[in-house]
């Protein structure tokens, strides 16, 4: 998105964004994965893991949302 400097000197004009849309949306999405039942896929590693879990990211390798995790 290219915006001409010029435009936004002078008055009170502003550009505001989010990579994914209003935080109005954001709860929007949260409540409707509630409402249908939408759940995340996800692969967990310990925490000592760590390291591993990066190289899978990293390198692609990782099939889904990579979650370390603690003994507690």
């Amino acid at each position: 998105m290219q915006i001409p400097p010029a435009a936004l000197i002078g008055g009170s004009t502003s550009i505001v964004g989010h990579a994914s849309g209003s935080s109005r949306d954001s709860e929007d999405t949260l409540s409707f994965s509630v409402l249908a039942g939408v759940r995340p896929m996800i692969e967990t590693l310990p925490l000592e893991r760590t390291g591993e879990a990066y190289e899978k990211m990293i390198s692609g390798d990782a099939r889904f949302r990579m979650v370390l995790t603690t003994a507690a």
